[in-house]
């Protein structure tokens, strides 16, 4: 079929073959076709949707088309995770380490953050010294010694989604759920993971805002791990607060460390909780939840969990003495406090709110490429339901440039909504979808 001809097959709401879908991955990717007419058969997609069986080939066509990795040699079963990202979503950076604690090895590859959404790697490199690029052996090799492995995306792995992505960047195809499907789980398949653990968030600060379309979007993930061989479950988590208290990529590993230490609890504790129990199960390395979470809960008081974060800085060229001192992480010269202009309950938290005013400090990307400072960002002091009086703070803001730290107040003081009644606490699990389909969690 030639490329015209499947364009319009796709445009005319017709199934293409698995054959016809991995030609023009290839086809894109080695530059024999150009990106006009990869461009009209995104919108062709955009418009017309895809099968699970189109989105299966469209997954592993771009997984394939680069190396994959064959983590066969590693004993036990290997667990990736993934989440769609948002506003102090610093889950990774707990549950990476508490799983490996738990002796499942966990094999990752994350990302930069874009916009107000944090990324993994951006908050890792703020570790001095941490290295996020792993060659093919180092990652395999950590992964064998330490149980856990993180590293960026490099050219060799998937090199068609990040083609695909820059266009559908461009001509306003984001916002398809068979092509998001695909750009996730073709970098979870190519990783070379056996099992794969979802964190799908919905809401204000999310990519997702409503939860028919976070439902939507881990079905279609569930079915494309199903038809690839891979066991794929995703948790449905809420996103219309700010998870955590820090944003910003130094404040959240400190925050990060305060969790494995035993030091903190609260929302961003019960989301990692919940989704190191999933990969437990996950990785047959407990009965039932009940049991996993018991499990995870012991790693964290006994000091293990911290123990292993520790070995994974290490492991990474990072300072690990930053584990038990998270001082030595770099910090923003200023401290401004947010002080609340009245007494009441706070009725709201804008999340996409807050994450402009983290990238406004500097701590996000308005386009790839720009250069962000590890040290600035916010520390929430307040989540919806509390009340404050007139004069407490509702968030530090830390910043080194006096300017940006006064819009920054701004951005808080909007994003924060005061009243007279009380409101309930929000809910924060939402949902478990797997090859059964979508349980609610009640």
């Amino acid at each position: 079929m030639r490329v015209l001809d499947l364009i319009a097959a796709k445009r005319d709401g017709a199934t293409l073959t698995a054959e016809a879908i991995t030609a023009l991955v290839q086809g894109f990717t080695n530059d024999t076709i150009p990106d006009y007419q990869m461009a009209a058969f995104l919108m062709a997609v955009f418009i017309r949707g895809m099968t699970a069986e189109e989105t299966a080939a469209l997954t592993m066509a771009m997984a394939a088309s680069g190396k994959i990795l064959d983590l066969s040699g590693i004993d036990g079963i290997k667990v990736d995770k993934h989440s769609t990202g948002g506003v102090a979503d610093t889950t990774t950076l707990v549950v990476a380490p508490l799983v490996a604690a738990a002796g499942v090895p966990v094999a990752k590859m994350s990302g930069r953050g874009l916009g107000f959404t944090g990324g993994t790697i951006d908050k890792l490199e703020a570790i001095p010294g941490f290295r996020t690029q792993l060659s093919e052996a180092e990652f395999i090799g950590n992964l064998r010694r330490h149980q856990i492995a993180v590293t960026r995306q490099t050219s060799d792995i998937a090199p068609s989604d990040g083609k695909i992505y820059a266009l559908r960047d461009a001509t306003a195809t984001v916002e398809s759920i068979p092509l998001i499907a695909s750009s996730i789980m073709s970098k979870k398949i190519a990783v070379g993971a056996d099992k794969i653990l979802l964190d799908v968030k919905v809401g204000k600060g999310a990519f997702m805002k409503t939860l028919d379309d976070a439902i939507e979007l881990a079905k279609t993930m569930v079915a494309i791990g199903r038809q690839v061989g891979r066991e794929t479950v995703a948790v449905l988590t809420a996103m219309d607060q700010p998870l955590g208290q820090a944003v910003g990529n130094s404040l959240e590993v400190a925050e990060a460390i305060d969790i494995l230490a035993g030091r903190k609890r609260g929302r961003l504790y019960e989301v990692c909780l919940t989704l190191a129990t999933h990969m437990l199960l996950l990785a047959q390395a407990a009965d039932s939840a009940v049991a996993a979470r018991e499990k995870l809960e012991r790693l964290l008081a006994s000091g293990a969990a911290l123990a292993k974060f520790q070995e994974f800085i290490a492991a990474q060229g990072g300072d690990p003495a930053v584990a038990f001192r998270p001082d030595l992480l770099p910090a923003a010269q200023l401290k401004l406090a947010v002080a609340s202009q009245r007494r009441g309950y706070v009725q709201r938290i804008d999340p996409a709110c807050i994450g402009n005013a983290a990238m406004l400090l500097g701590a996000g990307r308005e386009k790839k490429g720009d250069v962000i400072d590890f040290t600035v960002g916010l520390t929430m002091q307040v989540e919806v339901g509390d009340f404050v009086e007139q004069g407490q703070p509702l968030a530090i803001i830390h910043a080194n440039d006096p300017r940006k730290a006064e819009q920054a107040q701004q951005n808080v003081l909007a994003a924060i909504s005061l009243g007279d009644d009380t409101v309930p606490p929000l809910p924060l699990l939402l949902g478990i979808v797997d090859e059964q389909g979508y349980c609610k969690i009640s």
